[in-house]
Formats: C-alpha cells, sequence, structure tokens
C-alpha cells in the first residue's frame, strides 16, 4: 500500500496537484462565470470550425493544425470524466449537451461551406479527408494516450504548459468539419468514418480522463458526492469503449490485409506481364474484396491469365476477386 502511494505521489506530487475545486472550475461551463465562459466556448468553437473546414477543403495542414489549438471541445469532454469521478451526474449531462451542441455546430458549417467542392471526386484525392474518414485501432491508442496526457496536465499545475500540444494530438473539430463536408457532397460512407474517429476521440479522452482523476483522488475530495453509483458509470464507459475499438480494429486488420495483398498482386501481375514488352501495371484499385489492376501493352493484349490465375491463387485467398483492366473499356476477370 505504501508503494501504491508514492508511485501516485509521484504521478502527481502534492506540491503540483490541483485540486478538485481547481479543476471543476477550469472544466465545468456550468460553474463560476458562465455567461464568460459558455460565450467564449461558443465564440471559439464556431472560428475553429471555419478554420478546419477551411484547412479541409484547401488540404492545409498547417491550417487545420491551427484550428485544433484554438478548438475547446476538449474541455466538456475532460468534464464529462471529471464528472464520473466526482459523481456529480449534473456535471456529466451538462457536458456532453455541450459536447453534442459543438457538434452540431462544426457539422452545420461543414455542410455550409460544402458548396465550394467543385466535385465529390475531389475529396477522394483530400489529404485532410482521406485522413480522417477511416480511422484505425491506433488512431484510438493515440487518443488514449493525448487523454492521459490532457488529464495529468489538467491535474498538475507544472503541466499546464502542454495543453497546447494536448490539443494538437487530439483530432476533435476537423473530422466533424469533414463530416459536414463530405454530407454535403453525399459521401455518407465518408461522412461515417469521420464521424466514427470523432466518437472514439471523445471516449478515448473520457476514459483517459476518468483514470487520471481517479488517480488524483478526485473521488475521495470532500466536494465529491458519497452516494453517487460510479460503478455503473464506469461500466457504462468501458461498454462504449468496447463498441468504439472493435470496429477500429477490424478495420485495421482489413487495411493491412488489403495492403499486402495489394504489394502480392501487383508483384505477381508485373512479373506475369515481364515477357511482354512495354507491359507494366500501373495502379490498383479496391472496390469491397474485389482488386482491380490497371495493365497497359503496347499491343493491347496480354499474355494468358492462367499462370496469373495460378500464381495468385498461392498470395491472395479465393474469395479475393481480382480483374484486370488493360485500356478501352476492357476488362478480364482473373479470379
Amino acid at each position: 500500500m505504501a508503494t501504491l502511494s508514492q508511485m501516485l505521489q509521484t504521478l502527481i506530487p502534492p506540491t503540483q496537484r490541483q485540486t478538485a475545486a481547481e479543476v471543476t472550475e477550469a472544466l465545468d461551463l456550468g460553474s463560476g462565470d458562465r455567461a464568460g465562459k459558455r460565450s467564449g466556448f461558443l465564440i471559439m468553437l464556431t472560428l475553429a470550425g471555419i478554420i478546419a473546414i477551411a484547412g479541409v477543403l484547401t488540404d492545409s495542414t498547417a491550417t487545420v493544425i491551427g484550428a485544433m489549438i484554438i478548438a475547446p471541445l476538449g474541455t466538456p469532454i475532460l468534464a464529462i470524466g471529471l464528472g464520473i469521478v466526482t459523481g456529480h451526474l449534473s456535471l456529466v449531462v451538462r457536458s456532453i449537451l455541450w459536447v453534442l451542441l459543438g457538434l452540431v455546430i462544426v457539422v452545420v458549417l461543414g455542410l455550409a461551406f460544402s458548396i465550394f467542392v467543385a466535385t465529390p471526386e475531389s475529396l477522394e484525392t483530400n489529404s485532410q479527408v482521406l485522413g480522417r474518414t477511416s480511422p484505425s485501432f491506433m488512431d484510438l491508442i493515440a487518443a488514449l494516450a493525448t487523454g492521459f496526457a490532457g488529464g495529468f496536465a489538467m491535474c498538475r499545475r507544472d503541466l499546464s504548459a502542454i495543453l497546447p500540444g494536448v490539443a494538437i494530438a487530439i483530432s476533435l473539430v476537423p473530422p466533424l468539419g469533414v463530416v459536414g463536408v463530405c454530407a454535403g457532397q453525399g459521401l455518407w460512407n465518408d461522412a461515417l468514418g469521420a464521424l466514427w474517429l470523432f466518437l472514439s476521440n471523445v471516449v478515448a479522452l473520457v476514459i483517459a480522463g476518468s483514470i487520471v482523476f481517479t488517480v488524483a483522488g478526485y473521488a475521495r475530495d470532500p466536494g465529491s458526492s458519497p452516494v453517487a453509483n460510479r460503478r455503473r458509470a464506469y461500466v457504462i464507459v468501458t461498454v462504449l469503449a468496447v463498441v468504439i475499438a472493435v470496429p477500429l480494429a477490424v478495420n485495421s486488420v482489413i487495411s493491412v490485409a488489403l495492403s499486402r495483398w495489394s504489394v502480392a498482386i501487383q508483384q505477381v501481375t508485373g512479373d506475369w506481364l515481364e515477357a511482354s514488352d512495354g507491359a507494366r501495371v500501373y495502379g490498383l484499385n479496391w472496390s469491397g474484396t474485389t482488386a482491380t489492376v490497371e495493365v497497359t501493352t503496347d499491343d493491347g493484349t496480354t499474355p494468358s491469365v492462367d499462370d496469373l490465375k495460378e500464381s495468385l491463387s498461392r498470395v491472395v485467398p479465393a474469395f479475393v476477386g481480382v480483374v484486370l483492366d488493360v485500356g478501352q473499356g476492357v476488362e478480364i476477370a482473373v479470379q
């Protein structure tokens, strides 16, 4: 027990520990100068949303980072974790409502700015969109680590300077901007992917914040509720974490598999075309579990696909379809 106590004091030294009241004042938009906090939150969130969406539409990483720095959405999210730990249901509910309001504001801004998108296809090559529409399990891990950093920055006076870095590391407003822009262009799958990234980041922040606030001893603070059912809250958060994590893990596995199969298919196809003068592979696209390999030859003809089919059967599963696109609208089903 003494060793555990020493470890906790090392993580959050008593001389640097913020009191629960101080952390609540910093995170709760319903305490202290409520009018000032709320107006500041709405102003900065709206501006951050506009900047983030502009950065997305212009494919500007620097602009998007600027939006991350000034975005205040992390404040009510961490407040949810604090409310869970201290047993204040009103703080949890109030903070959730502020997060939902922020979500609506930024998505609506994205919908409005989507009129400046020339064609939906232009978003498919936008790195700011592509990086936020297919979240992976590593995004959740990064969000958890960022949440721990944010929690410690709130609990320790000497770490407050890292908060801008925490804001950059966690992606909250930009994914919501992508949701609005993609939805406005009818790209619903991309919009759903960006929304899932946002939700996974929110859950990760709540989990990490709850853990850090518990380590800081705020659950035993005199201002905490002595009758709150924290176990039920922890169970709910855990279930949400699993619901979010499982699809991200599956998506990660699929992404890795597709990448490996892409390399194998292109390598095998290239070897198959090696004997044909001027023939080469110049692209591969996936549609579900079917890979379309774009090839070109000098005379428009290809060798017999039997050898290619046999080679592909050794490097990719049977359920993976492979189609050759030899140009001029001609496609050859290989597998």
